[in-house]
């Protein structure tokens, strides 16, 4: 089962003097002036596109240490409130990566946000820096070099080195000079530009995936601009980056625990095993077959390695309907009726590691991003992202033999996906970070989100950025599965309390858990357990 778009990787501090961990709000305006006063041009987005939604193209430094340096394109784009009686500031949008852009955002959100909601703001997308429209980045990558990596085998680790140190060796070379500035923290900074060049003097805030990280983030370095945050579907800042890929592996055991069980209870409709040790035997023994010969499946050939996405296995639904049709196509057998459906169709989309994971993938393809977007070099997302999970802490190993031996161990803990998660990655011969990771010590009364079931940030991942943000509240979505909570799913209990924040203001008196049902399709007359 190919993998699931990951998202994200794991965390570290490097030494630094205090002047490095953040510009600060005031000196940062009166040093430069020039780029804290501007103000958008805005215009018509494109002529395809309604009218009220609008483009500008701001001007930020590539490095706020030297305000009057280099500077870059910042892409912004809004839809005004259309209720000046009720409109209670600007909000600011994010739809994940890093590397994904988010100029559609305020576009797509219009539509699907409550009215009550939607009158209360004025949605600002933006491409963050280096990504889309803002000044895009390149390394150069051609297609088989914009992967994340695939299992640990010791066989091909040689091979695995070459390919981590050619990315890191080729994006040093094509643009060793503007990368280190592509981090969590200059895209922060570039936030407070925007809110600055919209002459808000607090901004709100919705962010997915790794944006709940960078909303994170922005409330550390600007705790006196934050208003009304949500981060959905959260990035424990603890684990980044190395350590986001590795709660995938972590993680993945309960869902996959919960996964036999579910199987079993209809082994007459699934075929795999009347009890969850059967099931799981099932599945281990495809994985060994497709190891000794690759499976014929829909016309591909699909090794073990395929086969074990822990992102399926979230999914009690897809992870049995997958499972079947590989049976089948192993035994050679008629595929089940249901074999030809999306689940299916999204495992043989492409190589595993073919392709850098986007952990909104609707993003590069959603209406609104403009032919400014659509020029970008086709290795801009991946180039963005690898910036981004290795500049943004120096906690990366650096010698290539202690992944080897992380990866074997982890599989050893967390056979599913344990080597994937700590085989090498490019951060491993990357530029050294010039600051330090954000450190998160002041108040953030914000509201996070969190589907108990989600396979990209699990439910652990966002428990420790809930604990992270002292004075935050978290809505945790029982039963809920999925990777986005609040919109993404119309059927989340979620959905009420995040309304009701982002209309008055108020956090809920305490953490709220409510029932939601599992996202996705259920045999009539059953439910997950």
């Amino acid at each position: 089962m190919k993998r699931l778009a990951p998202l994200l990787a794991t965390a570290g501090l490097i030494a630094t003097t205090l002047s490095q961990l953040a510009v600060p709000q005031a000196s940062a305006a009166q040093s430069a002036p020039g780029y804290m006063s501007q103000k958008p041009a805005w215009h018509r987005c494109s002529a395809d596109k309604p009218a009220t939604y609008e483009c500008a193209a701001l001007k930020v430094p590539l490095d706020y240490k030297r305000p009057q340096g280099p500077m870059i394109d910042l892409a912004i784009s809004r839809v005004k409130s259309e209720n000046p009686a009720k409109r209670h500031g600007v909000m600011l949008l994010n739809p994940g990566g890093p590397g994904t852009t988010g100029l559609h955002r305020p576009m797509r959100m219009s539509t699907e946000m409550p009215k009550d909601v939607r009158d209360r703001y004025d949605l600002i997308g933006f491409d963050p820096r280096g990504v889309g429209a803002s000044s895009p980045i390149t390394c150069g990558l051609n297609h088989t070099e914009t992967g994340i990596g695939g299992a640990y085998r010791p066989e091909r680790f040689a091979s695995d080195v070459a390919w981590a140190r050619s990315v890191a060796d080729k994006c040093r070379e094509k643009a060793g000079d503007v990368l280190p500035y592509i981090t969590t923290r200059n895209t922060a900074r570039d936030m407070d530009v925007i809110r600055a060049a919209l002459g808000e003097r607090k901004v709100s805030y919705l962010g997915y995936s790794y944006g709940t990280y960078l909303g994170a983030v922005y409330s550390q370095m600007f705790p006196q601009r934050t208003d009304r945050f949500v981060l959905d579907s959260a990035v424990d800042p603890h684990r980044i980056w190395r350590g986001m890929y590795q709660v995938w592996a972590t993680s993945s055991g309960p869902a996959f625990e919960r996964w036999t069980h579910w199987a079993a209870e209809r082994s007459a409709e699934y075929g795999l095993g009347a009890t969850p040790e059967a099931v799981s035997d099932t599945f281990w023994a495809l994985v060994a077959r497709a190891d000794r010969e690759p499976i014929d499946y829909f016309g591909q050939k699909i090794t073990g390695d395929d086969i074990r996405d822990p992102g399926v296995f979230y999914s009690p639904v897809e992870a049995s309907i997958i499972t079947r049709s590989i049976k089948a196509a192993a035994e050679r057998t008629p595929l089940p009726a249901d074999a030809g459906v999306p689940e299916v169709k999204r495992l043989l989309a492409g190589g595993r590691g073919a392709t850098r994971p986007d952990t909104d993938t609707a993003a590069a393809t959603a209406p609104g991003n403009g032919p400014a977007a659509a020029a970008a070099p086709g290795d801009n997302a991946t180039a963005a992202y690898w910036s981004v999970v290795c500049g943004d802490t120096d906690n990366w190993p650096r010698d290539p033999e202690q992944y080897a031996r992380d990866a074997v161990q982890d599989k050893v803990k967390y056979p599913l996906y344990g080597d994937f998660a700590s085989n090498i990655k490019p951060c491993a011969f990357w530029q050294r970070p010039l600051e330090a990771a954000t450190p998160m010590t002041h108040q953030a009364k914000v509201l996070t989100v969190q589907n108990e079931w989600d396979p990209m940030t699990p439910l652990s991942s966002g428990q420790g950025l809930h604990r992270a943000l002292k004075g935050s509240r978290m809505v945790l979505a029982k039963g809920g599965q999925g990777h986005g909570v609040y919109l993404t799913d119309p059927t989340s209990c979620a959905n009420d309390p995040v309304k009701t924040y982002l209309t008055t203001g108020r956090l809920p008196a305490g953490d709220v858990t409510c029932q939601s049902p599992p996202r996705g399709q259920e045999p009539k007359g059953s439910s997950a357990p």
